[in-house]
């Protein structure tokens, strides 16, 4: 007897892997508003004959997922997530070029517009990924956080007109970024606010944040999968976000 999701499988598993997930501790970087975390070991096999933490953490930390909820009252939970929407076609936009020659970069709607002439129309229902390549500084706290000698950050991120293309006019599922937030740092400072994250939750998206390795996948083709634990009613937790490559 056959079974064709078990014959898929292996099939996939002939595909590359990568991992787009930090390995977080109580020193990795993290938004400058929350504590590192914290852990502790109660129990060690040595003493008691098994191994247990104890890890005290906020929801935003390491690389994670931010339900709905998150910034925008009346939303979905995470726990509310169908499991549809953890795995999705991958769109990797790659500006990582335009961020190592400006810190402050904003990726815009015309930016999106100039890569779709090269790389074709985005997709409805996929999730889309600005890489960066900040993610190279991890997990190094100074370099992340980049701050000038005023204490300003400087970190690249969306501006708020590429987010409303996406979402209104091509209509993905979700979004994700290798920095703490959505917003780029001078925008924020300019704000008052993270407006660009407030309307993507806003409009009932999901996004992962502090995504690694976005350079070893392709433009098209992947596919993301978002795993994480379901607590009852949170804003979002730490996630194993990962890509299944398709063979050359």
């Amino acid at each position: 007897m056959t079974y064709p999701l078990w014959e898929q499988l292996n099939a996939l598993k002939e595909a590359k892997w990568v991992d787009l997930t930090h390995t977080f501790n109580a020193k990795s970087p993290h938004f400058n508003a929350f504590e590192g975390a914290q852990v502790e070991t109660p129990f060690t096999v040595e003493q008691d004959g098994f191994f247990v933490q104890q890890w005290s953490f906020v929801t935003q930390y390491g690389t994670h997922i931010d339900a709905p909820i998150h910034f925008v009252e009346n939303q979905r939970y995470l726990h509310e997530l169908k499991l549809q929407e953890l795995v999705l076609p991958l769109i990797v936009l790659d500006f990582s070029e335009a961020v190592a020659k400006d810190a402050d970069f904003r990726l815009t709607r015309a930016h999106i517009a100039s890569w779709e002439e090269t790389h074709g129309k985005i997709e409805p229902n996929t999730f889309v990924a600005f890489r960066s390549d900040w993610s190279k500084r991890w997990p190094d706290h100074t370099s992340f956080e980049n701050k000038d000698a005023n204490g300003q950050q400087h970190l690249p991120g969306w501006s708020l007109d590429a987010l409303t293309f996406l979402i209104e006019e091509r209509h993905v599922a979700a979004i994700g970024h290798e920095t703490f937030d959505t917003d780029a740092s001078i925008d924020i400072a300019k704000n008052g606010d993270i407006v660009g994250e407030r309307y993507v939750l806003g409009q009932d998206r999901y996004q992962i944040e502090l995504l690694a390795h976005l350079d070893q996948v392709p433009s098209r083709g992947a596919v993301i999968y978002n795993i994480c634990p379901k607590p009852d009613e949170a804003p979002g937790f730490p996630v194993r976000s990962f890509a299944i490559v398709p063979n050359e």
